[in-house]
């Protein structure tokens, strides 16, 4: 299953008109009002990777299949959001579901957008995202602690480190910090991460600027505007010019990004951003048939990477044959690789690394 990312913001920020850009769709109803977007819209999109493209051009398979993310279209949140204003208990369950949150900032001025606030403010309205999904787990942390009391007092060890996780959790959330700052035990992790909470999802702050702003703003700018960390992910990006464009043809794309001195498509950083926060990493299998991207959590055992194909490549794994991307290229085929000595037998311990050209062998 594809990673799931959902995009979140107060409305007007953009948030559909980045949708229909990264889906190459008009999917999304990108309308000058709030709650325009009810049901959550779902698009699948290609994560970019030149490196697909390179193998392909050697390998020549039948197809090549990219790796893929599916981003989720969630309405506008609004301030009190968390006690059900502007039917914010439904699109915060949608927020539930997904693996990572695209938070979309606004940061361009003027035009005939209406701001849900009256003025332009990201620092605020970060924050107002941000209490709102704070407060509602919160709720879901208090219903939880409730819970698990009774087994906790009768002795239960599974319930009291569930409470005591939960209180963790609870004392953090009530400083109006994410549950994201908190250090887990590994024992404590798993409990917590089956809590389903927002604040503990990895997020990734979009800056939606004008075409005018693309050409001065930068990073370093933009995060003390926003009041981020150096450690929260953030991308620059104009869901308008990434809209407009899909009607151009590659070559006039990279024009257009060239004249405003842009190196790649904002959709393009997003996608990559979103796959460092969440610390993935792609492996590549290449044969006749296809050549084809798969996703891994950086640190993955060749096993594990194994199961992504299929469970039983996974539980019948005896060995990878693996070559990397820069050897797999220098030689110009998996053959060539071979008999230069640089595919490598790896056995059950090994750690996948990015851009392994690799083939499972496994017996079941």
């Amino acid at each position: 299953m594809p990673l799931r990312i959902g995009i979140v913001g107060l409305p007007n920020v953009g948030k559909s008109t980045l949708f229909n850009a990264l889906t190459r769709s008009k999917g999304a109803q990108a309308a000058n009002y709030p709650f325009c977007t009810i049901d959550p819209n779902i698009g699948i999109v290609e994560v970019p990777d030149e490196r697909l493209k390179v193998l392909t051009d050697l390998v020549k398979p039948k197809k090549t299949i990219p790796a893929a993310v599916e981003f989720v279209d969630i309405a506008g949140l609004v301030k009190g959001a968390s006690a059900g204003e502007g039917l914010g208990n439904k699109f915060l369950s949608h927020i539930r579901e997904v693996d990572a949150i695209c938070h979309v900032v606004r940061v361009f001025e003027g035009g005939d957008i209406i701001h849900v606030d009256g003025s332009v403010d990201p620092k605020r309205d970060r924050e107002t995202i941000d209490t709102e999904l704070a407060l509602a787990d919160l709720d879901t942390i208090k219903k939880r602690i409730d819970r698990v009391q009774g087994g906790a007092r009768t002795g239960n060890k599974e319930a009291k480190l569930e409470l005591a996780v939960a209180e963790k959790i609870k004392a953090v959330l009530e400083q109006g910090k994410p549950a994201s700052t908190i250090t887990f035990d590994k024992d404590e992790r798993p409990l917590a991460e089956g809590m389903q909470l927002m604040t503990l999802k990895p997020v990734i702050f979009a800056a939606n600027a004008s075409e005018e702003q693309m050409k001065s703003l930068n990073l370093d700018e933009v995060r003390k505007r926003l009041q981020l960390s150096t450690d929260d992910e953030l991308v620059i990006i104009s869901a308008k010019i990434e809209e407009d464009l899909q009607d151009l043809t590659p070559d006039e794309a990279k024009t257009f990004l060239k004249d405003l001195g842009v190196e790649s498509s904002g959709l393009d950083r997003l996608i990559r951003a979103a796959y460092h926060r969440l610390g993935y990493a792609t492996y590549f299998t290449a044969g006749p048939e296809e050549v084809r991207a798969w996703t891994i959590h950086i640190g993955w055992t060749g096993p594990q990477a194994a199961g992504v194909i299929h469970t039983d490549f996974e539980r019948g794994f005896i060995c990878a044959e693996t070559i990397s991307y820069k050897d797999f290229v220098q030689y110009g085929s998996e053959l060539k690789a071979k008999e230069a000595g640089k595919m490598r037998q790896e056995g059950k311990t090994y750690v996948v690394q990015d851009g392994d050209v690799m083939h499972f062998r496994f017996n079941v």
